[in-house]
């Protein structure tokens, strides 16, 4: 199981960015995904996650309306579209499987099931 992130990077507050993730070694078609961030210092948060279909997405409260979240079966990739963002959204983003849809409860998944992560830094 591969899931390499890439398209973090430094904006300026009220930037936008788009992260991907490109999944090989399980069936991307057939899995629930979630993006997850992390800050050094504190616990994992969950962002948002997306049905194996890609006609149910959900978000945190935190970024909800400003982020969102798709997929490409075709190219088992997932994406992050992020937009007008904050410094408060500076962390190093992952995406993970979620097997066990531990999003219904607005949880992570076991940081076994997530990528190597990308930084994105907002400055304000």
């Amino acid at each position: 199981v591969q899931l390499v992130e890439s398209g973090g990077g430094m904006v300026q507050a009220g930037g936008s960015l788009r992260l991907s993730c490109v999944a090989s070694g399980f069936p991307f078609s057939d899995s629930d995904m979630v993006w997850v961030r992390r800050v050094p210092g504190k616990g994992p948060e969950w962002v948002s996650a997306i049905n194996p279909g890609g006609d149910g997405t959900y978000y945190a409260d935190s970024v909800n309306y400003r982020f969102t979240i798709s997929r490409d079966n075709a190219k088992n990739t997932l994406y992050l579209q992020m937009n007008k963002l904050k410094p408060d959204d500076t962390a190093l983003y992952y995406c993970a499987r979620d097997p066990d849809k531990y999003y219904g409860d607005y949880k992570v998944p076991p940081d076994d099931y997530w990528g190597q992560g990308t930084q994105v830094t907002v400055s304000s």
